[in-house]
């Protein structure tokens, strides 16, 4: 189980706050390179489907950022999804991505 700083452990508590807000399936947090966060859940319309963390990357650019520095995904699947994970390292190549369950525990980190 990896251990986190305050400012990923923040962006746990943000991805579980939304996730259990809405009852989506996934929850996500981003901190962008002004340490400045994003929180969004999973988006299930007929038309439009977008991960949490697809989600939470597109807050993030829709406001302005030019870079992120970590992310967080609260899930009940083993990892971040492939393309979730893509959208984030077009803007943050190296940025650590903690997947945590429901509990907030960390369990992976890509």
């Amino acid at each position: 189980m990896p251990e986190l700083d305050a400012e990923d452990t923040k962006l746990v508590v943000l991805a579980r706050a939304s996730r259990a807000r809405t009852g989506a399936a996934e929850g996500a947090a981003v901190r962008d390179t002004d340490g400045r966060t994003y929180a969004a859940t999973t988006v299930a319309l007929p038309s439009l489907k977008l991960t949490a963390l697809q989600a939470a990357v597109a807050a993030a650019v829709a406001s302005g950022v030019d870079g992120l520095e970590a992310a967080v995904v609260v899930t009940a699947a083993e990892g971040a999804d492939a393309d979730a994970l893509a959208a984030l390292r077009y803007l943050a190549p190296k940025a650590p991505v903690h997947v945590a369950a429901g509990d907030g525990v960390v369990h992976t980190t890509h």
